[in-house]
C-alpha cells in the first residue's frame, strides 16, 4: 500500500538519510504531545488541536517507507522480534513489581483544546 502511494503520489522515496530525519521529526511530534497529555509539559495556546494517532501513524509510514527502500520484511522481522522478546521476557515482567502498577490513562487521543 505505502509501495504504491510513494511510486503514484509521492513520484518516489527520499533517500534513505531524508527518510531517517524524517523520522525523528515525527517521532518529536509524538513526543511532544505525549510530554503534554501524560507528562509535565503544557500545551501553547496556539496549540488548540493534536492528533496522536495521526502522528503515530506517521512514524509508521516513515518505518514502512525505510523498509520497503532497504529490502526489509517488517513482517518477518516483527515475527523474529517477538521471538526474541518472548525468549528473553517471558518470565521478567511477571516477576517486576513496578508493573503491578496501573499508569493512568487519557481516553480520547484526538482532543481539541479550549
Amino acid at each position: 500500500m505505502i509501495d504504491d502511494w510513494v511510486h503514484t503520489i509521492g513520484v518516489r522515496y527520499f533517500s534513505e538519510l531524508t527518510n531517517l530525519a524524517q523520522l525523528t521529526e515525527e517521532v518529536g511530534e509524538v513526543a511532544r504531545i505525549m510530554s503534554r497529555v501524560y507528562g509535565d509539559q503544557s500545551f501553547k495556546k496556539s496549540e488548540a488541536y493534536y492528533d496522536l494517532a495521526d502522528e503515530l501513524a506517521d512514524v509508521l509510514f516513515v518505518v514502512v517507507c525505510i523498509a520497503n527502500q532497504t529490502g526489509i520484511d517488517l513482517t518477518e522481522a516483527i515475527r523474529k522480534n517477538f521471538e526474541k522478546k518472548t525468549e528473553r521476557d517471558k518470565k521478567r515482567h511477571w516477576n517486576n513489581p513496578k508493573l503491578t502498577r496501573r499508569s493512568p490513562s487519557v481516553s480520547s487521543h484526538t482532543i481539541e483544546k479550549n
